[in-house]
């Protein structure tokens, strides 16, 4: 059996005018070396080949399709930015197929699909060889995409473990509870955030001062008696029309002047008003 040495640490006592501290020391270990799996090294090499021949079909397709519609637009770079949607879109499908391996139901729709956006991407590459008066080339360039997407799924049926019929309801089963546990989730944070509005405006109104208070019929002031002169100020006027709930300033200078039994100006009752928000 084949061994390696590994560097690794521990933690020693070490002793200094009879205080002891806990150190590190490294040291070194003979560890058994795993034989090399080669089932997944082979694999890794075929996933590395059909993503370089996915790459090489990408450019193909969107070079050939690029310069179909290129003929139709005034702008090349319009025509070649629409021509990649034709083999990114099978390979999205594909995508989705490996995450859909191990669900026989799933992988049925992102298949479909797949084989659709190929036939499409397939089709404009024949299509534009007719018109470049080289059909043979377009047929060839049409071949490479759809040899990748075969390799693609030589790969993807080779890695995907077939599942029983019982453990495949079983799986079905346990997703829909972890799917239904997500989404109430986020239901539940969209009620939260709702509670939290409906309870902020209710709070809201409940705390807002009427800006008009409920006034008698005969007059918004008439019950608003004349002070004797010098017993309040025009500050304590307006305060007192503050705290009674006012909050338009010609209201509470209305207030505040008949209380007071003279006018006050606009300017005063401005900065007076000014003086109780700071406060308030």
């Amino acid at each position: 059996m084949r061994t390696r040495t590994e560097r690794r640490e521990r933690l020693v006592p070490h002793t200094i005018d009879g205080e002891t501290k806990m150190v590190k020391e490294p040291y070194d270990v003979e560890v058994p070396v795993p034989p090399r799996d080669w089932d997944q090294i082979v694999l890794t090499g075929a996933l590395a080949v059909v993503v370089v021949f996915l790459a090489i079909v990408i450019v193909w397709s969107t070079s050939s399709i690029g310069d179909l519609l290129a003929r139709a637009v005034s702008e090349p770079a319009i025509a070649y930015a629409a021509a990649t949607g034709f083999s990114l879109g099978w390979i999205v499908c594909m995508a989705l197929e490996w995450l859909a391996r191990y669900d026989p139901v799933r992988i049925k729709r992102p298949r479909t699909a797949g084989h659709v956006f190929l036939a499409a991407d397939m089709a404009a590459v024949c299509v534009h060889g007719w018109v470049a008066d080289s059909l043979k080339v377009g047929v060839i360039g049409a071949v490479l995409s759809g040899g990748a997407k075969a390799l693609w799924t030589l790969v993807l049926d080779h890695q995907a473990t077939p599942l029983d019929a019982r453990t495949q309801q079983w799986v079905a089963i346990k997703r829909g509870e972890v799917s239904s546990r997500l989404a109430l989730g986020a239901v539940r944070r969209q009620l939260t955030r709702a509670e939290s509005r409906a309870a902020a405006e209710e709070v809201a109104l409940r705390t807002a001062p009427d800006p008009r208070p409920d006034e008698p019929e005969d007059g918004p002031d008439a019950d608003v008696l004349p002070l004797p002169p010098g017993a309040v100020t025009a500050k304590d006027a307006v305060r007192t029309a503050w705290e009674a709930g006012f909050r338009d300033e010609d209201a509470i200078r209305r207030t505040a002047s008949t209380a007071l039994g003279r006018p006050l100006s606009p300017d005063t009752v401005s900065r007076y008003v000014r003086a109780l928000k700071v406060g308030a």
